[in-house]
């Protein structure tokens, strides 16, 4: 009766870790960069940015992991960071919140990160990933990148800001 009270959390363990060990073989990471302009007319408030259009090269990426988009199982946001790139003297004291979304078309647009309130002082700042399914997204030619920003004081000249962005992505070898 001991032996089995030893074994059963020891095989439970193993195969935890096991469980993990599998994840980690099949899962990979692609890493994205974009600019997204706000432009230098911005008031306070909610302001429109310019979308950004992204080519996925997702076929070469999977292919170079030996997979396919038919074999991929899940696709998260792991991490976006945004960094203010021009002017250099610039902070993200302008801004109050800000929402990425991303969308293949008009109607399937989900958010992809957001944060708020966004610290002061800062030039790279970190979104808190959404946790939506992105298969799809990613598994297409392109997709689209949508900004909606909350200004909290006026913009007097076009900021500049990259997205870097980490997808993880699960899939099955082939």
């Amino acid at each position: 009766m001991k032996k089995i009270l030893f074994i059963i959390p020891l095989a439970l363990l193993f195969l935890t870790v096991g469980c993990e060990k599998i994840d980690q073989l099949l899962s990979f990471y692609i890493d994205d960069t974009q600019n997204i302009k706000v432009a230098g007319n911005a008031v306070v408030g909610l302001i429109p940015v310019a979308p950004v259009a992204v080519t996925t090269r997702s076929e070469e990426r999977f292919k170079n992991e030996d997979t396919r988009a038919d074999l991929v199982k899940d696709v998260s946001l792991n991490k976006l960071t945004l960094t203010i790139t021009d002017p250099n003297n610039e902070n993200f004291d302008f801004l109050e919140s800000v929402t990425l979304y991303i969308s293949t078309d008009q109607s399937d647009r989900v958010a992809l990160a957001s944060l708020n309130p966004v610290p002061t002082g800062q030039k790279v700042i970190d979104l808190k990933p959404s946790g939506a399914k992105l298969d799809k997204y990613l598994k297409a030619s392109g997709y689209t990148l949508t900004t909606e920003a909350r200004v909290k004081r006026a913009v007097a000249q076009d900021i500049t800001m990259r997205a870097d962005s980490r997808f993880k992505v699960t899939a099955d070898p082939l």
